[in-house]
């Protein structure tokens, strides 16, 4: 594990934006114009997909994806300057926020720098020509770490960087050895202490290809050694098995129980519902009320939850990560005040607590409890909207759901949950004790 990893990251948010498609100027300046409002939604770290020049060799639609990336050290002109990068970074920091940079680690362009200057830092074909290790990704090509050189190359392109940022998510990290890992984040870190780490990390399956090819392929235990934080790909796929019908969600939380005990005591998941390489969560949810539900359960869980832009206006569409797809007219509702209450409710001390338990209750309704010092945080969550009663120890009377704010009732060792979340703080020195008793 990354040693001094801060379980305080349980307690934040992360916001990703894609500048191109991010406003109508698809530039820098688009998404500086709108710090406050990000900001103002409860956002804590800033994530930016690459801002790097784009390859032109075997570019995929017109500007080309940003992560076929022709320079490591430069700006794509089309989003601005390198002024203008600086002046969003520093009114992000202005504003208390965090920013987290996209780095491309295991590929580059055909046409870029370091395949034009050193093409002997990349795989080779049987005919000599630059290749890829898996996948079709036909506009990248990828580079081999066995050439040790490339590596100080790697990180100070990253020390460059750090002078504007304060982390880095780093793409397909699984692909890249572990000891690059590690000496990155050592010499990073050693000059911008507390720089945040966040691994694309993958699925088993994915894994288990690389491996069987004899490439590297790094498990979430190993990436914890050198990163903060890693995606939620263990256990995303079960979670829309369990939406669309193909699994239980029994099954569901004993997988993410079993993350609490597999992994080192301070990790921290990233929780999502979408992201750029995923649908919009409205491809799974039916409602405004599916997606109040299952918002609430990825704040919830212990991790840091990530909202991608759009989404807290309910975006229905999943933009192009190859051609210009504005987002900004894909409003389909607004859950800016959930977010910003759940973002409240995620700042509580008490949700980075040790003791964090999960279970599947009456009707496949999920229950969350966290417990420390005296107290207790108990989320009743009905990720498909159904309305039940639920057993509970908590003395008969009347509650404050955290959530809605209004009154929640126990009667008789048992609550209803009525389609939506009941979230309830109440002390624990006694065996029942109504959060109503409470004076502190």
């Amino acid at each position: 594990m990354a040693r001094d990893t801060q379980t305080q990251l349980r307690n934040e948010m992360i916001y990703s934006v894609f500048v191109r498609n991010y406003s109508e100027a698809g530039n820098f300046a688009g998404v500086t114009a709108d710090l406050q409002r990000i900001k103002d939604l409860g956002t804590d770290i800033l994530w930016l997909l690459p801002i790097n020049p784009i390859g032109e060799v075997n570019r995929k639609g017109t500007p080309g994806s940003p992560y076929a990336i022709k320079d490591y050290r430069g700006i794509n002109p089309e989003y601005g300057t390198l002024a203008d990068f600086k002046a969003l970074t520093d009114k992000a920091h202005e504003l208390g926020m965090k920013v987290m940079l996209d780095i491309v680690y295991n590929h580059t362009s055909p046409d870029s720098v370091l395949a034009t200057e050193h093409p002997d830092w990349f795989y080779h074909d049987s005919d000599g020509q630059l290749m890829n290790k898996v996948g079709d990704w036909s506009d990248v090509k990828d580079l081999d770490y066995g050439h040790h050189e490339l590596w100080q190359y790697q990180i100070d392109t990253l020390l460059y960087w750090s002078q504007f940022v304060d982390g880095y998510r780093c793409d397909v990290a699984p692909l890249v050895p572990l000891d690059f890992w590690l000496e990155a984040r050592k010499q990073v870190n050693a000059k911008y202490p507390g720089t945040l780490w966040l691994a694309e990390s993958a699925g088993s399956g994915f894994i288990e290809e690389l491996r069987s090819q004899g490439y590297t392929g790094l498990s979430d235990s190993e990436l914890y050694q050198a990163f903060d934080m890693t995606y939620d790909y263990d256990v995303f796929g079960d979670f829309k098995d369990y939406w669309q019908g193909r699994s239980t969600v029994e099954r569901y939380v004993d997988l993410l129980q079993r993350q609490d005990a597999t992994f080192p005591g301070n990790y921290v998941k990233m929780r999502f519902l979408e992201n750029h390489d995923n649908a919009r969560m409205m491809s799974l949810m039916h409602s405004k009320a599916e997606a109040v539900n299952n918002l609430t359960w990825i704040f919830m869980q212990r991790g840091v939850p990530l909202i991608y832009n759009g989404q807290e206006f309910l975006a229905e569409h999943q933009p192009s990560l190859f051609d210009r797809d504005t987002m900004v007219a894909d409003r389909h509702g607004d859950v800016t005040p959930l977010i910003q209450k759940l973002v409240t409710i995620k700042q509580l001390p008490l949700l980075r607590a040790a003791d964090y338990q999960l279970a599947v209750v009456e009707d496949g309704i999920v229950k969350i409890t966290y417990r420390a010092a005296g107290e207790a945080l108990t989320a009743w969550i009905p990720l498909k909207g159904q309305v039940t009663t639920v057993a509970t120890k908590l003395a008969a009377g009347s509650y404050q759901n955290l959530l809605t704010d209004g009154p929640t009732e126990v009667v008789d060792g048992k609550l209803t949950v009525d389609g939506q979340p009941v979230l309830i703080k109440y002390a624990t020195n006694t065996a029942v004790t109504k959060v109503a008793d409470q004076s502190n």
